[in-house]
């Protein structure tokens, strides 16, 4: 999973230095022509009838090679924001569970509706363009994912050895929050390629790492409350995710491939939301 990791990074890296390739090249502009930015030199003599400069050398501010898609698009500081969850597939009878979270049942990790939540931080995403035409891209990133997992119970993750216990203090609040930088990787099918808004989505996959971890605690007896930890969550994360465009609205969806959990519980979550991107 960690050479997963390093060759998506990679390989992004690889990509975003082929998007700084000077613009100043054009297979559309002919030897006796020089493009500069935005303006256009033409070196030959241009005829009687035309209305530019006949001394041999023209120029052009703004040509029309200047509102052209390259093959390489990239969109900077994307927010997601969404909801969080996970699909609990523990068999809390069995003995790792019971290990872990001695006493535990399901209801033990049920969540607040609305309160477990989901935002992404993509420090960039790019499109390499598949086709000519734009129909086809590779879309891929690097980002913050952050999840907040808030439980209804009284439950308190204790450390060294990691283990689950019911408390019998009340909390007011008792989250789980789990952050991962993470690579994301996606093909992207885009129906309206002429337009910045377009109809379309994406689907591929992203690896994350584990970067932080942490419960927060809130009650009348002992205050505020926060315990860093691993919790022995397993430090690398895949996940299938999707995107869907559509024109305005842009919508997410991710949900890891295995088990988030080294022993005794097993989660797989999932996110859902709205994406405030360009494109």
């Amino acid at each position: 999973m960690k050479r997963t990791l390093f060759f998506l990074i990679g390989a992004i890296t690889g990509f975003t230095v082929m998007a700084q390739t000077d613009t100043t090249r054009s297979s559309e502009i002919t030897p006796d022509t020089i493009k500069v930015g935005g303006l256009i030199i033409i070196k030959k003599k241009g005829s009687h009838n035309d209305d530019r400069d006949n001394t041999g050398v023209n120029i052009d501010i703004g040509g029309t090679h200047r509102n052209k898609r390259g093959n390489i698009e990239t969109n900077w500081g994307i927010v997601d924001i969404g909801f969080a969850g996970f699909n609990d597939k523990t068999n809390y009878s069995g003995s790792p569970a019971q290990t872990f979270a001695p006493g535990s049942n399901a209801d033990w990790f049920d969540t607040r509706t609305g309160k477990t939540t989901n935002v992404n931080v993509w420090f960039f995403m790019q499109k390499l363009a598949v086709d000519k035409k734009h129909y086809f891209s590779l879309k891929y990133g690097l980002g913050l994912e952050m999840n907040n997992y808030r439980f209804t119970e009284n439950i308190k993750f204790e450390k060294n050895p990691t283990k689950v216990i019911k408390d019998n203090i009340s909390y007011s609040k008792n989250k789980l929050a789990t952050d991962y930088i993470t690579v994301p990787m996606m093909v992207n099918f885009n129906f309206t390629p002429e337009r910045r808004r377009g109809f379309g989505f994406s689907a591929g996959v992203s690896a994350g790492y584990l970067y932080s971890s942490r419960q927060k605690l809130k009650s009348s007896e002992n205050g505020k409350q926060k315990i860093r930890d691993d919790f022995d969550l397993e430090p690398f994360k895949i996940s299938y995710i999707g995107e869907l465009n559509l024109g305005e609205v842009r919508l997410y969806g991710s949900y890891a491939a295995k088990n988030i959990w080294k022993k005794g519980l097993d989660w797989a979550p999932y996110s859902v939301g709205i994406r405030f991107s360009n494109w």
